[in-house]
């Protein structure tokens, strides 16, 4: 849902045409088919909970960490997280992932 309101904002703004909202849809619709969905158990939300008091993030963006965390058993150390949000990045990186930060070029 991240990725889909982002690239919807950007083509309200006009940084992405309709035929660029039409591949990166397309290129998030292949992407869903090999990912892990993280759903949001006791556990997601407990780790959620607590980070706050470390990181400034928005609320999606800790549950979205938190999943990460749980994903990678709360070691995160080497492992990738993709993010097209600088500060969900940044926070990746504090907690030990190898934060894969992307741009997003007008189309």
């Amino acid at each position: 849902m991240e990725a889909v309101n982002a690239f919807a904002r950007l083509a309200r703004e006009g940084a992405m045409n309709e035929n660029g909202l039409h591949q990166v849809r397309t290129r998030l619709e292949a992407l869903r088919r090999t990912w892990v969905e993280i759903l949001p158990t006791e556990a997601v939300r407990g780790i959620a909970e607590a980070l706050p008091t470390r990181l400034a993030l928005r609320t999606g963006d800790v549950f979205q960490l938190a999943a990460a965390l749980i994903w990678c058993r709360e070691r995160p150390k080497g492992r990738p997280f993709v993010s097209l949000d600088r500060r969900l990045a940044e926070a990746a990186l504090q907690l030990g992932f190898e934060a894969v930060a992307g741009r997003v070029s007008k189309t």
